[in-house]
């Protein structure tokens, strides 16, 4: 009687058969029920087609008989391995080495498999028709060099550095919608030889609060140019400033025309050095209070002419102080295009 195969090409040796050629025929068995249990082989996918794996009888080497495959092959289109279908139970540990990011399977001659195109392994298995995924094996990456380090779950460490190539940038990047929290009291930002900054990389308003802006103030730093930035309070909260706030005194350039930037110069002053025309103040805004200085050289009686936009009560400016080196102070309201006289204090000793 001749001997039988199993599925997978180990040698059924009957009663009497093969005399005196035992010992070598067992050895063959145990090398391919060894290549079976744990064996590892490279296995090149042609492209565009599925490729046929076939069980080698008595002997080892066969790519079916072997429990890790590493798919290779550079690839244009959908391409596969197909194992016979009388194999089951059989598992596969199968990393998908292909380039080309196409679709590979790893199916069974007549019935479905799996399709993956990353360039990771699966744990597959035989069920007696198809080949399927046991779901432990998808997304076991390749074991190769990697100069961009991924964490998963969760790192339970007292320090966390990272140190990566000259001047590069440590990106934090949240799954989805997530957000990057910090569970501590503090947060230090700076320590090297640079002023610790925070920014929205020019992209979104850049935005301060306590929590989610539910029952929390605010501080809004408004992206572009000329953004404005916004102190906002909850209900009936304040801006409290627990030392002294003050806008830096400024000093306008004395000219025929003395120009006035209300934005970037609110508290300011002048020495007149002969008769002057103050043009209207740019950049107002409504609510907003400037205050001009305005100075008499040793000479005195220096006149100055106001623009049609600055408003005094009864229509009428009051006359400057004509001796030298003595001031006037004025204050002023921005309301409608006009700045209106909220006050004045004259003939002032500043020097």
């Amino acid at each position: 009687m001749a001997s039988a195969y199993t599925p997978l090409g180990v040698q059924l040796m009957v009663t009497g058969e093969k005399a005196g050629l035992w010992g070598g025929y067992t050895n063959t068995n145990l090398e391919i029920l060894e290549q079976i249990a744990g064996g590892y082989t490279t296995q090149a996918v042609a492209d565009g087609t599925t490729t046929a794996l076939a069980v080698a009888d008595g002997a080892t080497g066969a790519t079916i008989a072997t429990s890790t495959i590493k798919m290779t092959g550079s690839l244009s289109g959908a391409s596969g391995l197909s194992v016979p279908d009388d194999i089951t139970g059989m598992k596969y540990l199968v990393l998908n080495s292909t380039t080309g990011g196409q679709d590979v399977t790893f199916k069974t001659a007549g019935g479905a498999g799996v399709t993956w195109s990353s360039t990771d392994a699966r744990l597959l298995w035989h069920d007696g028709t198809n080949i399927v995924d046991s779901g432990f094996g998808t997304g076991i990456t390749a074991v190769v060099e990697d100069t961009s380090p991924q964490l998963g779950g969760d790192l339970d460490t007292n320090a966390f550095d990272i140190t990566s190539a000259s001047n590069a940038d440590v990106d934090i990047n949240p799954h989805g919608t997530g957000n990057v929290v910090l569970k501590t009291d503090l947060v230090s930002i700076g320590g090297g030889s640079e002023v610790g900054h925070i920014s929205s990389k020019g992209l979104y308003d850049l935005k301060l609060s306590t929590y989610d802006d539910t029952n929390s103030g605010n501080i809004t730093l408004t992206d572009g140019a000329d953004g404005d930035i916004d102190f906002t309070t909850n209900g009936a909260g304040f801006l409290k400033f627990n030392d002294a706030a003050y806008n830096p005194e400024t000093g306008l350039t004395d000219g025929a025309t003395i120009t006035w930037d209300a934005q970037a110069m609110p508290i300011t002053k002048v020495t007149l050095t002969d008769n002057r025309i103050l043009a209207a103040p740019t950049n107002g805004i409504a609510g907003a209070f400037i205050s001009l200085l305005i100075i008499q050289d040793a000479t005195g009686s220096r006149l100055l002419t106001w623009n049609a936009v600055f408003e005094f009560p009864l229509e009428a400016a009051p006359a400057l102080t004509a001796t030298g080196a003595l001031a006037d102070l004025f204050v002023f309201r921005y309301h409608n295009s006009k700045w209106l006289q909220v006050g004045s204090s004259l003939a002032l000793t500043v020097a």
